[in-house]
Order: C-alpha cells, then sequence, then structure tokens
C-alpha cells in the first residue's frame, strides 16, 4: 500500500512539474512578441536560486524526477530571462 502512495505521489510531481513548466509560456509568447512582461531582478533571483536547487537535486538527493521536475524549472525561469535581456537590448 505505501508503495502505490510512493508512485502516485511521485506521478503527481511530476505532473506539478510540467504544470508548473507550462506556466511559464504565457510569459515567454509575451517577452517574443515584445511585450516586458517578466522582470529581470525577479528572473534573475528565480534563475540563480533554481540552478543551485538543480545542483543539490543532482548531487545530493540523486532523484530522477526531483532533477527532471526542477531542470524543467530552470531551463523555464533561464528562458524567460534570456528573452527579457534580449527584448531590454533591443529597445535601447
Amino acid at each position: 500500500m505505501e508503495q502505490y502512495f510512493i508512485y502516485t505521489l511521485t506521478f503527481l510531481y511530476s505532473i506539478g512539474g510540467l504544470v508548473t513548466f507550462a506556466g511559464f509560456f504565457p510569459t515567454m509568447k509575451d517577452l517574443w512578441k515584445g511585450k516586458p512582461s517578466a522582470n529581470v531582478y525577479t528572473y534573475t533571483i528565480w534563475t540563480s536560486t533554481t540552478f543551485i536547487t538543480s545542483l543539490y537535486a543532482i548531487f545530493v538527493v540523486k532523484d530522477l524526477v526531483f532533477s527532471l521536475v526542477i531542470n524543467l524549472q530552470l531551463a523555464a525561469c533561464l528562458t524567460v530571462l534570456i528573452l527579457r535581456l534580449r527584448l531590454k537590448l533591443k529597445n535601447k
């Protein structure tokens, strides 16, 4: 019974990671279209802290699902940050 709970929790965590990743798409779309909808300082902090969490997941926790989920979030944060910086430079 406990094993089924762990499998279910792992599955739901994975789905939650995908939903979180998809949640970044509206911001990415806005930035791609030239709407400055993301704060550079916020995304710099989120990208930095998510990078540290990614390293922790890989080297300490060593859990594949956790590593995949956090690295999806890292990719999304980094993408938003790059798009926002690109727009900032383009508007100068």
